[in-house]
């Protein structure tokens, strides 16, 4: 049975069409890639299944039964792109607030915070750090959440490769007992860390499936790359 399964949503502002009836199932335990260019409607699409935007139709269901709004705040944790949560505050205080509303052990966050690199930074205010560092701690927000469902947008955006291949092995780490949505422009990284992937462009879900799958899809060889897969497919 599906974790996660999303049926119909659409979404319009004004003239303008987002999501064009977008239907797609998550595995429990899965990393699905949400792929498209800028304005493809990933972040839409997020934005709805938490709930955030409001769908012109469609249905969110969790292990087979409709998500009412309230329950998906205890289904989904959703990491938006770019956002500053207590941006005055010290990276210490911020951590340890999270980590006590949600019951996490003192050992489990500083085994967190060492894993991501973030000792140097736990004196600072959020606002003052570059922006891999700010990745670094909403990646870390998350991940002292409870919530079954992780649907990260962007997660990897300021990241050298040393850093996004660290934090790859970190997610699939965690992902024990946890469903992870990771919306992705960077084609390279998502293919090395995704089970599958959802290509969404023009409000349109244009394939789903593992990378072999979808090689399948667009008469490519084994060879080819999702970069390769995607253009073909788009």
């Amino acid at each position: 049975m599906p974790e996660l399964r999303v049926i119909g949503i659409n979404k319009r502002f004004g003239t303008y069409q987002a999501l064009s009836n977008v239907s797609f199932t998550v595995a429990p335990g899965e990393i699905l890639g949400l792929i498209g260019p800028n304005g493809a409607g990933k972040s839409t699409l997020l934005e709805c299944i938490a709930g955030l935007l409001p769908a012109d139709s469609g249905t969110i269901k969790w292990q087979d039964r409709p998500l009412s709004l309230e329950e998906r705040k205890q289904i989904l944790w959703y990491q938006p792109d770019n956002i500053l949560p207590f941006a005055e505050q010290r990276v210490a205080a911020t951590l340890s607030f999270f980590r006590q509303i949600h019951g996490v052990s003192s050992k489990d966050l500083a085994q967190l915070v060492d894993e991501l690199e973030l000792p140097p930074m736990l004196a600072k205010p959020l606002k003052d750090l570059s922006k891999g560092y700010r990745r670094r701690v909403l990646l870390a927000l998350a991940l002292l959440s409870p919530q079954p469902l992780l649907m990260l947008d962007e997660p990897f955006d300021g990241f050298d490769l040393r850093q996004s291949l660290a934090v790859m092995d970190l997610l699939r780490d965690c992902r024990t007992g946890r469903t992870i949505i990771l919306s992705i422009h960077q084609l390279s990284e998502a293919e090395k860390i995704c089970d599958r992937f959802l290509l969404l462009d023009q409000s349109c879900v244009l394939g789903i499936g593992t990378l072999d799958e979808l090689r399948k899809q667009s008469g490519l060889s084994t060879r080819e790359g999702l970069e390769e897969v995607f253009l073909a497919i788009t």
